[in-house]
């Protein structure tokens, strides 16, 4: 399909806005997939804060190169971009799942940060925990060291406490004869 060049300038600008908001972008190639398969998976997708797009191979190249992302070779095939938005582990899981199932689609590569992202390091990825997992995981190591000087603080006061209890209540038990 044949797009005037205005359409072109928006697509690119489209393209760019995307790169700029996005925390990491994916690229899939996909092949005798139908419109019902790619809502499916922009589905998925939207389910963990990203999107999809189906991409035009040289306005993705010159964005790419616009934003300063070194990429190798050309982007060849049909090719579907997914943002990642929020949560890049769980963006990369659901690629991996999804490209493992089905035989049309395939993991191109990937980018964050700027730098180039192979399959093997995608797939990587996508076996990290959720973010919010991670983030309970991280709260809970920094929150160990600091409940554990709080007690150690408290334990002094509390053996005198326990040490003042135990001669009350002696002085007040009766005495045997």
């Amino acid at each position: 399909m044949a797009f005037s060049k205005n359409a072109k300038q928006d697509m690119l600008a489209q393209y760019e806005q995307w790169l700029k908001e996005s925390h990491a972008v994916f690229l899939v190639e996909y092949s005798r997939l139908s419109m019902k398969d790619i809502n499916d998976l922009r589905a998925k997708i939207r389910e963990v804060g990203g999107q999809a797009h189906v991409v035009k191979n040289t306005l993705m190249e010159r964005a790419l190169t616009n934003a300063k992302i070194e990429y190798e070779g050309e982007i060849k095939g049909t090719s579907l971009a997914g943002f990642a938005f929020d949560d890049i582990p769980a963006m990369a899981k659901v690629l991996d799942e999804v490209t493992d199932k089905s035989e049309f689609l395939s993991l191109k590569y990937g980018f964050m940060d700027g730098k180039l992202l192979t399959t093997d390091q995608i797939k990587t990825l996508g076996k990290l925990p959720p973010l919010p997992v991670m983030r309970a995981t991280l709260l809970g190591t920094i929150l160990a060291p600091a409940s554990k000087l709080v007690r150690t603080i408290a334990e002094p006061s509390r053996m005198v406490a326990a040490v003042i209890k135990a001669y009350s209540e002696k002085e007040a038990a009766p005495t045997q004869a």
